[in-house]
């Protein structure tokens, strides 16, 4: 049965419908993940050339594509559970009018550009694309859904993360043991973020029968484990910044790490509610985006 207010929200859709479509797409998480291809492409370009560039324009565009899949087909699979949680059903495809077959419809579309893009960037870059989706498979897709499987969750954003960074590497240059060394980096990020988008969620997953991490085994211990993770991230990336692995700047990433564990400790004194929670991501978020732009603007010169 849909809420009421969800289907008040269905009801004043007025907008065409391939724009209706195109609206359910998370756009804004879709651009949270463009900045680890980006940032892999500038570590392995070696000149300024037309075709780097159009290689990046192609990265660009394919990972566009590929991450708006993962979402779509992220909504599309959970959307009972979505739609059960009263902070995430007016928010949902069926809220702006949409229906799961065109839903379905659209990730697949969005999946075959992204590949089609992909191969002609580069065949390890097509591999890596291959790969990104198959985890998302695994993530979401029902009969699997790996999002329902406590740890296996955690592990699938643990190994995407570093894909995700090495599919824009490998655009431009074979992948080396110092990208993979910096991709681990994105990977801790990814699946710490992941456990405290978990905390966020647990009362909803809980009521739509969802047993993640903070589900199985309790809001804490997921948000500590999340924060753990994320401590990690910090000293790899101190450690590669005094090894020389990146720019020695990321040396003062452990002053960030300061600003982070602080908001941290606010949101576990407030009961680790929905909004105290809203508000570290919002914290951590704008932290990690200085620590990419200043990759982006201190990148190894060609």
């Amino acid at each position: 049965m849909m809420r009421p207010e969800v289907q008040a929200a269905a009801t004043k859709v007025r907008r065409p419908s391939l724009l209706r479509l195109l609206s359910c797409i998370r756009i804004d998480e879709v651009c949270v993940l463009q900045g680890a291809p980006v940032i892999g492409a500038l570590f392995a370009m070696a000149d300024f050339s037309a075709s780097t560039l159009l290689a990046i324009a192609l990265l660009v565009a394919g990972n566009f594509c590929l991450v708006a899949h993962v979402f779509v087909l992220n909504d599309w699979a959970g959307i009972h559970g979505d739609l059960s949680d009263p902070n995430r059903a007016a928010r949902t495809f069926v809220a702006r009018g949409e229906n799961a077959r065109r839903m379905g419809t659209l990730a697949l579309i969005l999946l075959a550009l992204a590949l089609l893009l992909f191969n002609l960037v580069s065949q390890a870059s097509l591999a890596i694309a291959l790969m990104i989706a198959a985890l998302s498979g695994i993530y979401s897709f029902p009969g699997i859904h790996g999002k329902g499987v406590p740890l296996l969750n955690s592990l699938l954003h643990l190994l995407g993360g570093p894909l995700h960074f090495l599919l824009g590497y490998a655009a431009l240059s074979p992948i080396s043991q110092n990208s993979v060394a910096i991709g681990c980096y994105f990977g801790l990020v990814f699946a710490a973020g992941h456990l405290t988008h978990e905390t966020r969620d647990h009362d909803g997953d809980l009521q739509g029968g969802i047993r993640t991490n903070a589900v199985a085994f309790g809001k804490r211990r997921t948000f500590l484990a999340g924060l753990f993770l994320f401590t990690v991230a910090y000293v790899l990336l101190t450690a590669l910044a005094l090894h020389g692995r990146v720019p020695t700047v990321f040396s003062l990433a452990i002053v960030l790490y300061a600003v982070h564990l602080r908001a941290a400790w606010r949101t576990l004194q407030d009961g680790l509610s929905y909004v105290g929670i809203r508000r570290l991501q919002t914290t951590y978020r704008n932290i990690h985006l200085v620590i990419g732009l200043a990759m982006l603007a201190t990148v190894p010169p060609w």
